[in-house]
């Protein structure tokens, strides 16, 4: 075969989350491309959850529509899983937990019943050793060798004390050797040797490109999808030079961001939505005070609390509008964790150079799941200039200086001569302040019309110096997606299907969502035939951003805002009604 997929379900709390993520690390450390979805509830304990691991002799973009093996651990799964099974797919339970009969699924399916409670209690009188029974029952029939899954397994519990190793790898040797015995039934394996791939989450690349960018503070406060962006980079803290701040909340992190970012320091803030719209007038005041923060939002299902592990891409508008008045920013939005690697870099880099704020937008899809990452893919070596250039001297420092590109000359601070004030309030050219008893004298009102045509025409720069859009596929093929963030990767799913149809398709992405430069945009899309515009909110928020920039209708569009992902079929299908 040269695909395989796994599915893993049961309730919150029943380690679905380690078995699936076993299930992926073994197929990448096989060689093989992989892609982890992880999908659960936001309570503790109690309520339905799963996880898909995807694996593929060649590139995987998303967690596919199909599945060869189901472990279920409560019939619940079977249920609302078992339908995704590919003819010939088996499904994995134990009978002691629930009864499942031939009947109660496709007489395509086959049945493997596995007794994991009982395995486990040969062990230990603790139930979730039952897992480990039940991965190595899943590992035989997806083909991965034995001990590949010994040394994911002791990787994961190496550092637990007691016999915990030494039982979890009896159980899933058990586990293996049963379904070894059991049944007609032959492993799927797909024949590949490559080298292991790196395994990442689009945060964990966020926060590694982060550390890459020389980055040295992050403070952030706690909000799913975002928060094991500070996980990551906490866990490796000392090894990288970085201070990890949990704030009290997040109106604290991005004026602590703001505060460390003016003292020199390259940093950045996380949040969801919810948590962005509390930073909104921080931003500004950074936007005023052209300090240069990198903020990352990972957008999930709103409004309000929404569906708070579910994911959307409904805070673009947000993130347009966020602060009072106007300022400069920059808005790029990954699609995979290179992509999320690569934007962060260029993320600290717009945002120093430019001396403004710079946002990441993501989403719970691309936050959470995993994917394979070819080392290669990766470049850990990234330049990290100095961006204070003046020196002391004996003229008196014009912080805010108008120049022709609006970016002006930035000193660390605290140097004798180099004095100057950061303000909120509007300022003139040396920081001092205009807005108090001198708003509306005309010499002021002058000031404050050229500060503001300073600061807005840093847009014209950073539009030719943030990534463009991206075509991929023929040029003339006669429909073109046009896709950001994570719907990307299905999206690049759905036209390999297409192709196999005999239907040529091509994608134009958008790597920056703002600012656009209009006659690239143009130009492009000039070269197009039909488009479908595939974005995952109510509105079609980029599409009307694109009519705003450019004048470009979309009358064709395929709007997804239930909370759940983007999967290749539903894509493949309305293209096909374009077409």
């Amino acid at each position: 075969m040269k695909e395989l997929a796994v599915r893993v379900g049961g309730q919150a709390g029943d380690g679905i989350a380690s078995i699936g993520e076993s299930i992926a690390r073994s197929f990448s450390r096989m060689g093989l491309h992989v892609f982890g979805l992880n999908a659960y509830q936001s309570v503790i304990r109690g309520g339905h959850v799963w996880y898909h691991a995807r694996a593929s002799e060649g590139k995987v973009h998303c967690q596919g529509d199909t599945a060869d093996i189901l472990y279920a651990l409560d019939r619940q799964t079977v249920d609302v899983h078992a339908s995704i099974l590919r003819p010939g797919g088996t499904v994995i339970f134990d009978p002691e937990k629930f009864p499942l009969a031939p009947t109660d699924v496709s007489s395509e399916i086959h049945l493997l019943p596995v007794p994991t409670l009982e395995i486990a209690r040969k062990y230990t009188s603790q139930s979730i050793l039952q897992n480990a029974a039940g991965i190595g029952a899943t590992a035989f029939l997806a083909g991965i060798p034995i001990d590949v899954i010994h040394q994911v397994l002791t990787d994961s519990f190496g550092r637990k004390a007691g016999d915990v190793v030494t039982w979890n790898i009896g159980a899933s040797t058990d586990g293996y050797r049963f379904a070894e015995t059991k049944g007609p039934i032959h492993p799927k394996a797909i024949a590949k040797k490559d080298p292991p791939k790196l395994l990442m989450t689009g945060n964990q690349a966020i926060a590694l490109g982060a550390a890459a960018a020389g980055c040295k503070f992050l403070v952030q406060y706690p909000m799913t999808p975002a928060t094991s962006i500070m996980h990551w980079l906490a866990a490796h803290s000392r090894a990288l030079g970085i201070v990890v701040k949990q704030s009290e909340d997040e109106l604290a992190s991005i004026n602590m961001a703001i505060g460390a970012s003016y003292a020199g320091v390259r940093t950045m803030t996380a949040s969801s939505g919810g948590g962005f719209a509390l930073m909104t007038e921080g931003l500004g005041m950074a936007g005023m005070a052209e300090v240069p923060v990198v903020v990352v939002d990972a957008a999930r299902a709103g409004p309000s609390t929404g569906l708070p592990t579910k994911t959307e891409q409904g805070d673009l508008n947000l993130l347009l509008g966020a602060g009072q008045g106007e300022w400069p920013r920059a808005i790029l939005a990954p699609s995979d964790p290179v992509e999320a690697y690569n934007l962060t870099v260029a993320a600290f880099d717009l945002a120093e150079r430019f001396q403004t704020p710079v946002l990441v937008l993501t989403d719970f899809h691309l936050a959470e799941a995993m994917e394979g990452v070819d080392r290669e893919e990766i470049n850990f070596n990234i330049p990290i200039p100095s961006l204070f250039t003046v020196e002391p001297d004996s003229h008196r420092y014009r912080r805010y200086l108008d120049t022709e590109s609006g970016v002006s000359p930035r000193a660390f601070p605290g140097q004798p001569g180099l004095n100057h004030i950061a303000l909120s309030d509007e300022h003139d050219e040396y920081g001092g302040d205009v807005s108090d008893i001198r708003a509306g004298i005309p010499a002021a009102i002058a000031v404050r019309k050229k500060m503001m045509e300073k600061r807005m025409r840093k847009l014209k720069g950073l539009a030719k110096e943030v990534p463009p859009p991206v075509l991929e596929g023929p040029p003339d093929a006669p429909l073109t997606f046009v896709a950001w963030g994570s719907p990307v990767g299905a999206v690049r799913d759905a036209m390999a299907i297409l192709q196999e149809k005999g239907k040529a398709t091509n994608l134009l992405r958008f790597p920056t969502l703002y600012p656009l430069d209009p006659d690239v945009v143009r130009s492009m899309f000039a070269r197009t035939r039909k488009t479908l515009l595939v974005e995952g909110n109510f509105s079609g928020q980029f599409a009307h951003l694109l009519r705003a920039e450019t004048g470009i209708e979309f009358p064709h569009k395929f709007l997804k805002y239930d909370g759940e992902p983007f999967y290749p079929h539903q894509i493949v299908a309305r293209a096909q009604e374009v077409l």
